[in-house]
């Protein structure tokens, strides 16, 4: 079996050229249903690709680029149920439902989280944020919040909802410019906060007050790094259910120029 990512772009191709309007995924594109994807997927299309849509024997991962989250979902659907001709990439004989919720995994794969229906209530998530789950302390959201942290503002677009969740609950690589630091200089003084930049000669240091230091490292007696970051990873235990999922969805949503949480005193129906 050839890639589904080649064969989703040239049924793309085909079904531009057709003039009746195209079929949208009848049962949705809800997690369960793409959860329900997965578990067909897994058990009628790792042949060729790997398990959950990751790299197979004889086709690539299906998360290595984007590109086909463009392509229709009738293209998608065109492709797992009749194949593509002189190909390797055979038809199937699912049933149709069977194949829309195929057809709702492969679309979850490579969305982004903002790209999906993520349920919570996000006027709520943004209450967590800046209360309970203490992430305003060191993130920002559209210029509000702390500044030790990433800006918050895009992370819906920029990464995966599976991502986003592990985010939250697994330790994660610290990221460049945010690394715990601790300095002494020659007088004693101590500053701790994350290291913006560094060289041989300089040191920038960012203080939990939003206070940045330009030290030169001659003049400082010790320089200690954190091995972690200063991000928790366990908000799916120091939450509740509710404050936890309203708080991913409120995160789900922030991507600059698509629909955003509100700000506090604003009015969000949620979703």
């Amino acid at each position: 079996m050839q890639s589904l990512v080649l064969s989703f772009a040239l049924a793309g191709a085909f079904a531009c050229g057709a003039q009746p309007k195209k079929p949208t995924n009848p049962l949705g594109d809800s997690p369960q249903v793409a959860e329900a994807g997965q578990q067909l997927y897994n058990r009628t299309c790792t042949g060729c690709h790997g398990p959950d849509g990751g790299e197979g024997e004889r086709a690539p991962s299906l998360d290595a680029n984007r590109r086909y989250f463009r392509v229709s979902e009738a293209a998608i659907f065109e492709v797992v149920k009749n194949g593509i001709p002189g190909t390797a990439m055979p038809s199937t004989n699912l049933p149709d439902t069977e194949i829309w919720k195929i057809v709702a995994f492969i679309r979850n794969v490579r969305a982004t989280a903002s790209d999906l229906v993520v349920a919570g209530d996000v006027r709520n998530g943004m209450l967590v944020f800046r209360g309970e789950g203490g992430c305003v302390r060191c993130h920002m959201i559209r210029g509000q919040g702390g500044l030790l942290g990433p800006d918050l503002s895009s992370i819906g677009a920029q990464l995966p909802l599976k991502k986003l969740h592990e985010t939250l609950t697994k330790p994660r690589p610290i990221p460049i410019g945010f690394r715990p630091v601790t300095v002494t200089n020659l007088q004693g003084e101590t500053i701790s906060g994350v290291a913006r930049n560094a060289d041989g000669f300089s040191l920038q240091v960012l203080d939990a007050k939003g206070k940045l230091h330009l030290l030169d490292t001659k003049e400082l007696r010790t320089v200690n790094y954190a091995k972690e970051s200063l991000m928790p990873h366990n908000f799916d235990r120091t939450l509740n259910g509710e404050q936890y999922r309203d708080l991913v969805a409120m995160l789900a949503v922030q991507a600059r120029t698509k629909v955003r949480a509100p700000l506090q005193g604003e009015n969000e129906a949620g979703r």
